[in-house]
């Protein structure tokens, strides 16, 4: 499991979950050969349904699949799955209470060379103002596969937000995701929130500050909605926040940590996160640094709250 990559992660769950239960209806916009759903269409049959370059349609074909019982798993690259989508994700999925899993990929600097138009620094502001519904961005291929088994089984509305190719190796297997986060690093100095692919550049912000003598936590937060106060306001009671996020600082992780703190346990916070741009053509490291999502900024940004 741990060398596949997540579209492989998508597609062997999806399976694994039909196998079981004959409600599983997975949908694709057209992008079969980049999410590797071809396996899908041949062994789901009707149960697979390609509606092109559609994506509102595909959420409403979602919808109705939901309202006649069956369990839609919806896939299309992230911005697509959101921005384009919205009205249809928020009134026939969220306000009719449908129960639907949404996974959008590529999200961040990740969709690489695709460039701005499918570069989404906005999908989790905007999904996080649909009432009740569940997001999650997965880091992991064990965590990934765990979320999505979780969204088969609840109810509601789920987006799942991930990379589409190999993704850093954090997790055996063995670990509980029941409580929407993972300690991966102990500390006392203060804590780092981060979720996707910035929780690997939170991990080395880590070491290096701890070679500045500051011993900081890191916390794999990757369930942003319904978050886990519980953990947040125990690590501002503790000391300085920062959050890493491969979004824009407003209305995602950052935002979502900043509003318990405010709330609860004020205390000195810094949020790293993409900052007033759109998304422009690029590698993924190369679009990090002109971003500001290198290990380098978040242990910057702690050992400022630290002086």
């Amino acid at each position: 499991m741990k060398n596949l990559e997540m579209r492989q992660v998508y597609t062997e769950t999806i399976l694994a979950l039909a196998e079981k239960d004959q409600k599983v209806v997975a949908l694709e916009a057209d992008l079969a050969s980049s999410m590797g759903t071809s396996k899908l269409k041949e062994q789901l049959g009707k149960h697979y349904i390609n509606v092109g370059i559609m994506e509102a349609e595909e959420m409403g074909a979602a919808a109705g699949l939901a309202v006649t019982g069956f369990t839609p798993f919806i896939h299309t690259f992230a911005p697509f799955a959101t921005r384009r989508s919205f009205d249809q994700v928020f009134l026939s999925l969220g306000y009719a209470k449908n129960h639907a899993v949404i996974v959008g990929t590529d999200p961040g600097v990740t969709a690489e060379m695709n460039g701005g138009t499918h570069m989404p620094f906005e999908d989790v502001a905007l999904m996080r103002v649909i009432p009740g519904n569940n997001i999650y961005e997965v880091s992991d291929p064990y965590q990934f596969k765990a979320i999505l088994e979780y969204a088969h089984t609840a109810k509601g509305l789920f987006y799942i937000r991930t990379i589409r190719k190999q993704a850093t190796s954090l997790y055996t297997g063995e670990e509980d995701f029941s409580k929407g986060y993972v300690k991966l690093k102990e500390g006392t100095a203060g804590t780092i929130f981060a979720s996707g692919i910035m929780v690997e550049e939170a991990l080395q912000a880590a070491v290096d500050l701890e070679e500045q003598g500051i011993s900081v936590q890191v916390i794999d937060l990757f369930r942003i909605k319904p978050m886990n106060e519980e953990i947040v306001i125990e690590a501002a009671k503790m000391g300085p926040v920062v959050t890493a996020e491969n979004h824009n600082v407003i209305g995602g992780l950052g935002s979502a940590v900043a509003e318990i703190v405010a709330e609860n346990h004020p205390v000195k916070m810094k949020r790293i996160g993409v900052k007033e741009q759109f998304g422009q053509v690029g590698k993924m490291e190369y679009l990090k640094e002109v971003y500001g999502l290198k290990a380098v900024d978040i242990s910057k940004a702690m050992s400022e709250l630290n002086r």
